[in-house]
């Protein structure tokens, strides 16, 4: 019975996954795409925690999560400049 839980669990967060990627691809707006970005890579460590591979989570979550999604979003919200403007 423990395999099908598991299985289940692997299924809903596999589709999470990939309902995350797909937000990545196809939002028109960076900060949204940066947002589904952060849900791909924490979901990502939750594939890491279930293969008992704890400290590759937690190096997930810290270097990519909160490393590279950080700068990801300083860059979008110092690129983005107000729309409509002519320069």
């Amino acid at each position: 019975m423990s395999s099908t839980l598991e299985l289940a669990a692997f299924a809903l967060f596999a589709l999470t996954t990939v309902g995350f990627s797909l937000g990545v691809v196809l939002a028109k707006e960076a900060w949204h795409s940066a947002l589904s970005l952060g849900g791909a890579l924490f979901t990502v460590a939750i594939h890491y925690v279930m293969l008992n591979a704890e400290f590759v989570a937690a190096m997930q979550v810290l270097v990519y999560v909160g490393g590279v999604l950080v700068l990801l979003a300083f860059a979008v919200m110092l690129t983005e400049g107000e729309q409509g403007v002519a320069a």
